[in-house]
């Protein structure tokens, strides 16, 4: 039992050590999706996007060469599942697409921000955490699984023991492995010299960087979780664990459960059984990340509320991203690029979800100001 604490401890701290990469990374190249976003629909510029396509082409080809190789196992994941919850995924993402446009950002972005020294990020932190809390075990869970979890398919009725796309097309092709690597290599390729079509894309080195080292962290994630925190036989329950994930099995980053599990810990500091996590560490990780850039670039500053209705917005944003990214079962980084790189069909209707839910919520906000 004490190797397994070590071991425990040392995939936390692993798990740190990539997200503080992750957060120095991301502040200094303004890795944001729904600025991404933003960027195309209100000056179609694409370069901030093609960054997040460069990190989830990056992040695909990293996560299925580890499967490839033997050194992770992606069925083991809370995204390839074979049954799908396609309402909690469509629901949740666009409601958090919509929420993070109103909190000015992801829930990653918060992190960097408070990093940045950004007091309204601290205040969506706390309530998009509760809110999440709320939505794993408390009140909103109850309405998350009577009325969104229960509408599901499977893809086992398609012979496709795996949700990913790979995996069910290969079963409804009768193709083999060689068929599932194919289009694996294929979409990864794609997606990645698409995004260097651009000439301004390709003068903007620190975003080609940027994307890539986003893309490298959460295949880093992968690796650890998956590999360095395997352990074939728990002596406490006997069985196959991942250690210290909250989920139980194999993990990348995500930025919305694991803050409702922060604070949870923090509230419950003293019982024992409670342990710094995959996902805690990333939280904690992502915020030293930042703000060591913040303060070594001279760009840490204090920020507050510029009205109250900067203050109701951004509330109902935490609430919103609360409730949506545990439904959808991550945010833009959790779905948006751990959850993708799998190419888990959840996965992509969370992400179409999440960039629906910003655009809609832009065109509230031009309404607003019209």
């Amino acid at each position: 039992m004490h190797d397994v604490d070590h071991l425990s401890a040392l995939v936390a701290w692993l798990a740190f050590a990539l997200a503080f990469v992750f957060g120095a990374v991301a502040n200094r190249v303004n890795f944001c999706t729904m600025g991404a976003i933003t960027d195309v629909v209100q000056i179609g510029d694409w370069r901030r996007m093609r960054m997040w396509l460069l990190a989830i082409a990056v992040a695909i080809a990293g996560a299925n060469a580890l499967e490839a190789a033997g050194l992770i196992d992606l069925s083991k994941t809370i995204y390839t599942s074979a049954s799908v919850p396609w309402m909690s995924t469509l629901v949740g993402g666009f409601i958090f697409g919509f929420g993070m446009t109103l909190a000015s950002g992801c829930g990653s972005k918060t992190l960097i921000r408070i990093g940045g020294g950004n007091l309204k990020s601290l205040v969506v932190l706390i309530v998009l955490g509760i809110s999440a809390y709320m939505t794993l075990k408390g009140l909103f869970a109850v309405w998350r699984v009577s009325a969104l979890d229960v509408f599901r398919f499977d893809t086992s009725t398609l012979g496709a023991r795996r949700s990913d796309v790979p995996t069910v097309i290969a079963a409804l092709t009768g193709g083999g492995a060689a068929l599932r690597v194919g289009i694996l290599a294929a979409v990864a390729l794609m997606l990645g010299a698409w995004t260097l079509t651009s000439a301004d894309f390709r003068a903007s080195r620190e975003m080609i960087v940027g994307g890539l080292v986003v893309g490298a962290v959460i295949v880093g994630g992968w690796f650890v979780s998956g590999h360095v925190g395997y352990v074939s036989e728990n002596p406490r329950t006997l069985e196959e664990a991942f250690a210290a994930t909250n989920s139980g099995r194999a993990e990348s980053f995500s930025f919305v459960a694991p803050v409702a599990y922060l604070l949870e810990l923090l509230m419950l500091w003293s019982d024992q059984s409670r342990i710094v996590t995959f996902g805690v560490a990333g939280v904690l990780g992502m915020m030293s990340g930042s703000a060591a850039m913040a303060l070594a670039t001279r760009t840490f500053r204090w920020e507050g509320f510029a009205s109250v209705e900067d203050l109701v917005n951004h509330i109902a944003g935490g609430v919103l991203m609360g409730f949506g990214g545990v439904t959808a079962l991550g945010c833009t980084i959790g779905q948006g690029l751990t959850g993708i790189s799998t190419l888990a069909l959840g996965s992509i209707f969370a992400f179409l979800a999440i960039i629906a839910g910003c655009a809609a919520a832009l065109k509230y906000q031009y309404w607003r100001v019209a």
